[in-house]
């Protein structure tokens, strides 16, 4: 398969793909921290008509996120910045992609677009960590969890700040893109559904 990672500069889910002999890609305007032969350093936009057959997408979650709405409603950040997300958001799952995830924490997609397919934790695939992480899914199934971590420290939320804080907390863990690179690479998947997305 031809697998684009959208949004994404570690590496992390596009290595987890490629240990299973695919094509798979990162795409971001940051550069990649892992090897940056297979790293596509643009806008995401300009290659999503270049025939992939799996999309993993991070979009940007800032302006996304519940936990940041209270900078909307109480005036501190104009309403417009989450309209050009949303926006973002209507673009990647509306590419000829015929399988895509798209990842983010609990956010404005649940109640803008539709709810999400999957609510996944890191303590479910190895991670002794909460961070409420939902999936949108189409065309592809549920990720099983892989191992079961002691603990529930909440790491991420807890980062001190500093200038990479955002950085550290974008991350995916290797775990959960181990899981989608063997349970979305490693074996057959479903056929593909004819209908299109729900794109209200």
């Amino acid at each position: 398969m031809r697998v684009l990672v959208a949004c994404e500069y570690s590496g992390r889910v596009r290595d987890a793909f490629r240990r299973h002999g695919h094509d798979a890609w990162s795409c971001d305007l940051l550069e990649c921290e892992a090897d940056p032969r297979w790293h596509l350093q643009q806008p995401v936009e300009e290659i999503l008509d270049q025939g992939w057959d799996l999309m993993v997408a991070h979009p940007p979650c800032t302006y996304l996120a519940i936990s940041g709405m209270w900078a909307t409603y109480s005036g501190k950040r104009d309403p417009a910045l989450t309209d050009q997300a949303m926006d973002f958001v209507r673009l990647l799952i509306a590419a000829p992609i015929p399988r895509w995830c798209l990842e983010n924490p609990v956010s404005m997609i649940s109640t803008t677009i539709r709810k999400p397919d999957q609510i996944i934790q890191p303590w479910e695939y190895g991670h002794g960590e909460v961070k409420t992480t939902c999936l949108w899914l189409h065309n592809l199934p549920k990720l099983r969890p892989t191992s079961y971590a002691d603990g529930r420290e909440q790491r991420i939320l807890n980062l001190p700040p500093s200038p990479d804080r955002w950085k550290e907390r974008s991350r995916t863990y290797q775990g959960i893109a181990d899981a989608m690179g063997d349970q979305w690479g490693a074996r057959e998947l479903p056929p593909v559904a004819q209908q299109l997305a729900f794109l209200p």
